[in-house]
């Protein structure tokens, strides 16, 4: 079947509505989001931005002085290659499979990813699923887990709610309701035994680098600086990455896509997130295997999905047609 982007060589289908309300379990997702009490002003941009940037900065700043002694190339390896799979593992596995049921795959394919994205450390796969499914029933709305939106207005309340949604939402209590979001995954035990595993999982994502920084260097420093870079330095960036999408992707972008929230595509987190930060896009078309549209727009999730698909891994990779993005476009 042909679709807005050509793809061709790989099993694609166009969305159909019925799977967009799929995953969400109750009747009205799509209430319009309220009013909002303040606009957004060039203050909390700047603040925004330094709080993304800073950090970032920070991380390679320390990179630099502590090379040659306390980071080396294989510690830049071992923490690139392992922010690239641990992030695919969330953006393909919890978030594009999982959650929003983009495509279909085999069970060893979906434990693998569920494996990998554990190795982020962003929580059990089925909370995590659960979580992002009630962010998109109430996006930007009250019940929303980690909107910046619902925090009052004006400056301190905008600031409040930048910070809820990139770290603070993570020591909210777990909500009582949450199993119900998640009930389709719950019926299989592969998956729920990659959930209940997670610690398990974790342990191996922070001793896999230190080995590897072992083997590769002959040297325990090698196994001290493995750990440190390959393991908490690759999660920390994994999670900062990540959480942007929330925060900033939730205020600072272009929103070329009709959507009843206040989700951006941002190019910053476009890139460095994998394709995610088309995060616009994605509340538009919640179910498509790619959020980057435009050929510029860069996706590696989505490039990950057409691979398996081209192996016989993955099939009915779910894409927009052209109608659909045109009716979707803002006039």
């Amino acid at each position: 079947m042909s679709t807005a982007m050509n793809e061709e060589d790989a099993p694609v289908m166009n969305l159909d509505p019925a799977d967009e309300a799929a995953v969400l379990p109750v009747p009205d997702p799509d209430a319009e989001l309220p009013p909002a009490d303040a606009p957004i002003g060039w203050v909390l941009w700047v603040v925004n931005l330094l709080a993304v940037v800073l950090p970032l900065l920070g991380l390679a700043a320390a990179a630099v002085l502590l090379w040659g002694w306390g980071f080396h190339w294989a510690d830049l390896g071992l923490m690139l290659s392992l922010y690239v799979v641990t992030i695919l593992g969330v953006t393909v596995g919890f978030h594009r499979l999982f959650t929003h049921r983009s495509f279909e795959t085999y069970g060893f394919v979906q434990f693998l990813l569920g494996v990998l994205g554990s190795m982020a450390v962003q929580g059990p796969l089925l909370d995590w699923v659960a979580l992002h499914r009630r962010h998109h029933q109430h996006s930007d709305r009250p019940g929303d887990p980690h909107s910046p939106h619902t925090h009052g207005g004006g400056v301190l309340g905008l600031l409040r709610g930048l910070w809820h949604a990139h770290i603070g939402w993570l020591f909210d209590p777990r909500p009582p309701d949450l199993d119900r979001y998640a009930k389709d995954l719950y019926q299989s035990r592969a998956l729920r035994a990659v959930s209940a595993l997670f610690p398990a999982w974790v342990t191996v994502g922070l001793l896999l680098p230190a080995a590897l920084g072992g083997l590769l260097t002959g040297t325990w420093t090698g196994v001290v600086t493995g750990f440190l870079w390959g393991g908490l330095a690759r999660v920390f960036l994994v999670h900062h990455v990540t959480w942007s999408v929330n925060s900033v992707c939730h205020f600072w972008g272009l929103r070329p896509y009709k959507s009843k929230d206040e989700s951006r595509n941002n190019v910053v987190f476009g890139y460095l997130a994998l394709g995610e930060g088309w995060h616009n896009t994605h509340h538009a078309f919640p179910t498509s295997a790619r959020h980057g549209l435009r050929w510029w727009q860069f996706d590696l999730t989505y490039w990950v999905i057409r691979v398996l698909a081209w192996l016989g891994l993955a099939w009915n990779v779910k894409l927009p047609s052209r109608q659909a993005q045109q009716a979707a476009r803002r006039a």
